[in-house]
């Protein structure tokens, strides 16, 4: 018994560092080159042609470049709830890095993120988000917070769907912390459906640190759950469609990481 469980920890070692090596000289510069490549093609794209095409496709092969090239095993469940024709406000979960990919590459639906104003200084990616009308969430004042929810607005009025993460920050352990109100504001006041994300084994891959790690292979969940109708108007339907979406995103998740716990960078 003790020899089989030596074998098994030896051989997972090995595979451990063939996956390290594989990352560092191939995934890493493949990485590299086809992140600013495709943020070429959608600024470039956006800049001539149609922003609603140039803005959303180019990024989705992106998504699923990454986690195909990665080998992370993917499994989407609930597109049936999904009507063509409408648009919704996704909330989801954030576990970290792979969130962005997960949805990117594999939702299925054309729409706009709401992101952190940091983004904007990445080079390339940056510039991209900038011309694809993706929405910059900037907090350092009211007006500035007008005219984000200004863009928000906009966009979801012109019928193209938008993807927030309402914590507003990656969790530290998995689990889920605050749902912050501005897109159930949103969908409040343009009575529109809310459809919960949840995300499971992106933490996995590459859990929150103050350094950069390796990704770990993990499989990937995105479960898309019944969007939440509008019943009525007002901040008491508000607070219904918040809690009812802070609830099934909770009960999709696996049960190590099911419930509240503080995250100190909301």
């Amino acid at each position: 018994m003790g020899n089989k469980k030596q074998t098994n920890t030896f051989l997972k070692a090995i595979l451990t560092l063939l996956y390290r090596l594989y990352v560092l000289f191939i995934f890493l510069p493949l990485f590299v080159f086809f992140s600013v490549f495709i943020a070429l093609v959608t600024t470039i794209g956006c800049l001539v042609g149609n922003i609603h095409f140039w803005g959303y496709y180019p990024g989705k092969l992106w998504g699923r470049f990454v986690v195909h090239a990665l080998l992370l095993p993917v499994k989407v469940e609930g597109r049936e709830h999904l009507n063509p024709k409408q648009s919704y406000v996704f909330v989801a979960n954030h576990q970290g890095a792979f969130d962005i990919f997960l949805i990117y590459g594999f939702l299925g639906r054309n729409f706009k993120w709401m992101m952190k104003k940091g983004i904007r200084k990445i080079p390339f990616v940056g510039m991209a988000c900038e011309y694809s009308k993706q929405i910059f969430v900037d907090k350092s004042g009211a007006s500035k917070i007008k005219k984000t929810y200004d863009q928000a607005r906009q966009t979801l009025q012109n019928g193209m769907s938008l993807v927030v993460f309402p914590e507003g920050a990656r969790t530290f352990t998995g689990h889920l912390g605050i749902f912050r109100r501005g897109a159930f504001m949103l969908a409040d006041e343009l009575q529109l459906p809310v459809c919960p994300l949840t995300i499971n084994g992106s933490f996995d891959v590459m859990p929150r640190m103050h350094d950069w790690h390796f990704p770990i292979w993990h499989p990937l969940t995105l479960t898309i759950h019944e969007p939440i109708m509008p019943k009525g108007k007002g901040a008491e339907y508000e607070r219904e469609t918040l809690k009812g979406a802070y609830e099934k995103v909770n009960a999709g998740l696996e049960p190590v990481y099911q419930g509240f716990v503080e995250n100190p960078d909301q």
